[in-house]
């Protein structure tokens, strides 16, 4: 399965890994301006930078064969998708209760507050064919796609 790996010695902390997920994941898609001045409720980035100009790094999901946040959840809104083995979170599902947040050890489950609260995470764009939004526009390739 194809995960995205990051290598930290690159990443400059530009968080523009998290802009483009931001926009990925709105109604605009691919329109950044319009995803962050169009939309009244902005989707949650699913990728993390953490660290500061010196040492930064990405937090995102890292699909784990064993899903502990998937474990976690009371509604069993996490799943493994068996063709590409991501675990995604059907958001219809999940009733906010935020036990994979606290069972995740990477920390790459987050909250999103909207008009309805559920849990996200990285879900590789949506299995597209091409790479996720984050490792396209990383600028330096600190974020790469690979098995």
């Amino acid at each position: 399965m194809k995960r995205v790996y990051v290598n930290p010695e690159f990443c400059l902390g530009c968080k523009l890994c998290e802009i483009h997920c931001i926009a990925a994941h709105s109604k605009h898609r691919n329109n950044v301006l319009k995803a962050f001045k169009e939309t009244r409720f902005r989707p949650v980035s699913r990728v993390i930078v953490e660290g500061d100009n010196l040492n930064s790094f990405a937090v995102q999901c890292r699909h784990c064969d064993e899903m502990f946040c998937a474990k976690a959840c009371i509604t069993g809104a996490l799943q493994k998708d068996p063709k590409t083995g991501a675990v995604a979170i059907e958001e219809s599902r999940c009733v906010g209760c935020w036990t994979c947040v606290l069972a995740c050890p990477f920390g790459a489950v987050f909250r999103h507050y909207g008009e309805k609260k559920y849990a996200v995470k990285c879900d590789l764009c949506g299995g597209e064919e091409s790479d996720p939004a984050c490792v396209k526009h990383c600028p330096n390739e600190a974020l790469v796609l690979r098995e």
